[in-house]
This record gives structure tokens, C-alpha cells and sequence, in this order.
């Protein structure tokens, strides 16, 4: 059992807010299109904040929520990868301006964290209840790993299409919707009628494929930490330097084709580690007479990391092997 001090928990959670405070002022103040350079040295910051967190809470309160910081950031941060692609497609549907683009995902980042922030809290408050929560969770992501490896390229950008699509036809209908942008403004003047910018239906958008990937990212890393302070640190962190990510990558996205592979894997490996945990604390009574099961495996935090740490790192080199690949053949 985790005993992180409360100051560090109240300290961080202080500091926490003055970055994202401070990013959002800095995507609302000077809105750009920034440069490979600028994008680089930004998520080599928050990748050194994240790293130094980790030695804090190191320094705190020894290596085990350390490692389970680490492996969980990873987590979030390779699941992040996948919304950063459907964020992509957003962007692209709605032909948003690139000069507000960096606005417009602040926003989706904070609404992803809104929405992970609920589902943190709900889910630490079922597990605390029910532990046969695991095996739901469990099951849920290993499905959802079969969906992502073998649904075809586009099936999951499908999926969220599907899903946001009947929330934004919805609110085509009930209300006044203009054509064109106004900058960062939400509401415009047209013809004389003062009508919604598409800029509305982008952050809908935004937040229905959010709270989409929200149910496939909390269960994932409470497979690595029952810890809510970790889980929610984990969140930020890798969130952290994601509009940054979208304009070094963004282009790149959709040929790293490999990548989708090792997200399923990683959501798999979790999947079963889920199923593993709930049969050491099983209490279904028409499951082992109710008894733990001891012979189920347990993974370490440094199997969980390694595994991560592997399968994403294998998963990048195969994509960019085979688009330079692709490359010299064309």
C-alpha cells in the first residue's frame, strides 16, 4: 500500500495547475502555428517535468509509486498518441484555421482531463467497493486491444466519427450554426443574425472523442496503479506537451501504421494483468468457491514497464523502417 504524504499530494497538485494555467495563457496569448524546433524543445520539457516528478516522488516516498508513475505515464502517453491521430481528423473535418488550432486543442485537453478526472473518481470508488470490478475492466480492454489490432486502419477513427457525429448533427439542428470562422470566437455576426461558429461543433467534437477514450484510458492504468493521485498525475503528464505533439507529428501520424499494433498490445498485456489481479482478490461466489486464486501470476511494475517500454519503442521503429521503406520505392 502507497503512503505518498499529503503535502507532496497537495503540492503537486498546486503545481500541476500552474502549468496547465500557464500553457493555456501562452495558446490563448500568442496564438501560432509553432515550429518543429519549438515543438521539440516544449515536449522535451514536460518529458523532463514528468521524469523529475518521478524523482520527487522517489525522493518522497520510495520507488514502488515511482515506477508505478513512470509505467503509467508511459501508458497514458502511448493511449494519447491514438487521440492525438483522432484529433487530426477533427481538425481536418472541420477545416479549422491553423492559427487557432493550438486554442482549439487547450481546450480538448482540458475537457480530456475533465472527463478522465470523473472517471478517476468513479472508478477508484467501484474498486474500492467491488473487486470484482477488475475482471469487467479486465475483459473491456482486451476486447478493445482485438478491436484496435484487427478493426482495420480506420475502424477506430470510424468509431469516434460515429460517435461525434450524432452529437454535432444534433446540435446542427437545434441550433444556428455559421460557415465561417471568426478567429477564436465561439459566436459571430452574419447577415445581421448573430449565429455559432463551426469552432462549437470542433469542441464538441473534441469532448465526445474525449470522454470515448477516457473509458479505455482510466481502466488501463488502474491496471498499473490503484493509486487515484498517480492515476491523475499520469493523466496530466502525458497530456502535457500533446498540442505540441500534434504539430511535430501530426503529418507523420497517419503513416506510423505500425503503431496501432503496439497500443493493442499494450491494452491487451494490461487486460490480462486486470484479470490476474481480480482472481488473486476474487470474491465471485461461482468462481473458485469465492477463494482467491493463488495460482494466478503477478506482474511487477518493472514487468509492467519493460513491457511498455518495449512494445512501443518496437512498434515506432517497425512504422518509421517501413516509411522510409515505402519511400525509396516511390
Amino acid at each position: 500500500m502507497l503512503d505518498i504524504p499529503l503535502w507532496f499530494e497537495i503540492g503537486s497538485y498546486a503545481v500541476l495547475f500552474l502549468v496547465l494555467v500557464g500553457d493555456l495563457l501562452l495558446a490563448y496569448l500568442r496564438p501560432h502555428v509553432p515550429s518543429a524546433r519549438e515543438s521539440g524543445l516544449w515536449i522535451g520539457f514536460y518529458v523532463a517535468l514528468a521524469l523529475l516528478f518521478a524523482l520527487a516522488l522517489y525522493l518522497a516516498d520510495g520507488p514502488a509509486p515511482a515506477g508505478q508513475f513512470v509505467a503509467g505515464w508511459l501508458t497514458e502517453y502511448s493511449l494519447s498518441v491514438d487521440n492525438l491521430f483522432v484529433f487530426v481528423l477533427i481538425m481536418a473535418r472541420f477545416a479549422v484555421p491553423a492559427k487557432i488550432q493550438q486554442q482549439t486543442l487547450m481546450v480538448g485537453i482540458l475537457l480530456a482531463l475533465v472527463f478522465r478526472g470523473v472517471f478517476i473518481v468513479v472508478g477508484a470508488t467501484l474498486m474500492a467497493s467491488f473487486s470484482w470490478i477488475f475482471y469487467l475492466f479486465g475483459a473491456f480492454l482486451l476486447v478493445t486491444a482485438i478491436t484496435q489490432a484487427f478493426g482495420g486502419a480506420g475502424d477506430a477513427a470510424a468509431g469516434e466519427a460515429r460517435a461525434e457525429g450524432v452529437v454535432t448533427r444534433f446540435t446542427k439542428r437545434h441550433l444556428r450554426i455559421g460557415d465561417v470562422y471568426d478567429g477564436g470566437r465561439l459566436r459571430a455576426e452574419v447577415g445581421g443574425r448573430r449565429v455559432f461558429t463551426p469552432l462549437l461543433l470542433v469542441f464538441i467534437s473534441l469532448g465526445t472523442t474525449d470522454l470515448l477514450f477516457a473509458l479505455d484510458s482510466i481502466p488501463a492504468i488502474f491496471g498499473i496503479t490503484r493509486s487515484p493521485f498517480l492515476v491523475f498525475a499520469a493523466n496530466v503528464f502525458a497530456l502535457m506537451g500533446l498540442r505540441q505533439l500534434y504539430f511535430l507529428l501530426g503529418h507523420l501520424l497517419e503513416r506510423l501504421e505500425y503503431l496501432k499494433y503496439g497500443i493493442a498490445v499494450i491494452l491487451a498485456f494490461i487486460g490480462v494483468k486486470l484479470v490476474f489481479q481480480a482472481m488473486h482478490e476474487n470474491e465471485l461466489p461461482f468462481v473458485n468457491g469465492g477463494q482467491a486464486i493463488a495460482w494466478a501470476p503477478e506482474f511487477s511494475t518493472l514487468a509492467s514497464l519493460g513491457v511498455i517500454v518495449v512494445t512501443m519503442a518496437a512498434a515506432t521503429a517497425a512504422s518509421l523502417v517501413r516509411l522510409r521503406l515505402t519511400r525509396k520505392r516511390g
